[in-house]
């Protein structure tokens, strides 16, 4: 016969709210845990990123900029037309190379031709009315002298009776009457002479002033016959320099008006480089500082001659005089690289320059873990920058490795992982 144990009831209901209350907490435990772990740090293939390390040492700040070869501008020759004109022949095409006397344009003016012929008419008379001036001033000067001539002879003809005169009254020859009588013709002659004189002095003054009158004109005919056998001459297009010729708008038949520019000669071998710099970074620049300039043909030397005050579209052009010899096929308009050297900062602190970040601000970057296989974020207080570097103030040290690539996509994450 069984005998009740009711003890064994409570003792197995005990047992079992221990084991649950004990499977709860362990329950609430690792739920908690859990909970508070960190999500496991992304993967990042290691050929994807451009990595650099720290160093110390000298670094050359420079700044870069694209930009093209264009002429200096003493050795650039625009050709203006200097009368309206028609084309009849074109000479010489872009690119052909030229002497001061090469001819480019043939044009014609009838009315051009006319008026050198008028103004050549024109100077041949005014020519010949001076000659006629001159004849006539001289025959009226000549007539004077025989007058002021007669006149003298009659005064020192005159001054000798007096003085005879003069010797017989003395003697008591001849009266008193007929002393004074030669007396007063000898000053009345006396007077005449004078005004002779000067007559002819104040005549010889005006012959001078109306042959300079004529002469003006002349000269004044002359400059216009001049005039216009220069826009005469003109019509036939000189390229005036030696050089290549590298523009030439025109066509056979077209009509020109004055002033339109006929053609564009520059001199090849003496070129500057004109670059385009952030102006972000033109700030630095200034003339007679070192550039080399990259024409994909080999880098010619040069330095800084011209900083544009202005900025156009976020950039400001800088000429680069060029003092070394330019190579094979460097002609206007191409395409160059150049780099211009600002300053060289001593035993500092620097790495490569990273995608992102702007000089003189704190930025931050992954830094390598001493495995490799990992990396941590820090943040990075840089200076001046450079074309491929940047000067690191705090937050790296030299050895440091970092990810200088654009991690934009992690910028969620504090550690990546490296593959």
């Amino acid at each position: 016969m069984d005998i009740a144990r009711p003890e064994f009831k409570q003792q197995k209901r005990r047992r079992q709210i221990i084991i649950g209350s004990v499977a709860v907490v362990i329950l609430v435990a690792i739920t908690l845990g859990v909970s508070r772990l960190k999500p496991a740090a992304p993967s990042v293939e290691r050929s994807t990123v451009w990595t650099d390390t720290v160093k110390e040492g000298p670094m050359l700040r420079q700044v870069r900029g694209l930009g093209t070869l264009t002429p200096t501008p003493e050795d650039v020759r625009l050709i203006p037309a200097e009368t309206d004109a028609t084309v009849l022949r074109i000479v010489k095409l872009s690119g052909s190379p030229v002497n001061s006397d090469t001819v480019l344009v043939e044009m014609s003016n009838p009315q051009v031709e006319q008026e050198a012929v008028d103004a050549n008419l024109q100077l041949k008379a005014a020519e010949a009315e001076y000659q006629n001036l001159k004849v006539k001033l001289d025959a009226d000067l000549m007539t004077q002298k025989a007058g002021a001539a007669t006149v003298g002879a009659d005064y020192s003809q005159a001054q000798r009776q007096a003085s005879t005169d003069k010797a017989l009254y003395d003697l008591g020859v001849i009266s008193g009457l007929a002393y004074k009588a030669s007396q007063g013709k000898a000053d009345e002659l006396t007077t005449r002479n004078d005004l002779e004189g000067q007559k002819l002095t104040i005549n010889q003054k005006a012959i001078v002033s109306q042959m300079a009158v004529q002469q003006a004109k002349v000269e004044q005919m002359r400059a216009l016959a001049q005039l216009k056998q220069r826009q005469l001459d003109k019509l036939k297009v000189r390229a005036g320099i030696d050089g290549l010729l590298v523009d030439m708008p025109l066509q056979v038949g077209q009509r020109v008006l004055a002033g339109a520019v006929l053609a564009k000669i520059v001199q090849p071998n003496r070129l500057m480089a004109s670059l385009k710099i952030p102006e972000t970074q033109a700030r630095d620049v200034q003339i007679g500082e070192p550039a080399s300039v990259d024409t994909h043909n080999g880098v010619v030397q040069g330095s800084v001659m011209r900083v544009d005050p202005a900025v156009v579209n976020g950039t400001v052009t800088v000429d680069v005089k060029l003092t070394g010899d330019l190579p094979k096929g460097a002609r206007p308009d191409l395409s160059v690289d150049g780099t211009i050297d600002l300053e060289r900062l001593d035993k500092t602190v620097y790495v490569g320059r990273p995608a992102f970040g702007q000089e003189n601000s704190t930025i931050s970057l992954f830094r390598l873990d001493p495995d490799g296989k990992g990396a941590s974020r820090v943040p990075v207080k840089v200076g001046r920058t450079s074309v491929n570097t940047i000067q690191v103030i705090e937050g790296l040290k030299p050895g440091d490795t970092v990810i200088l690539s654009d991690m934009s996509r992690w910028d969620s994450n504090d550690r990546i992982r490296l593959d």
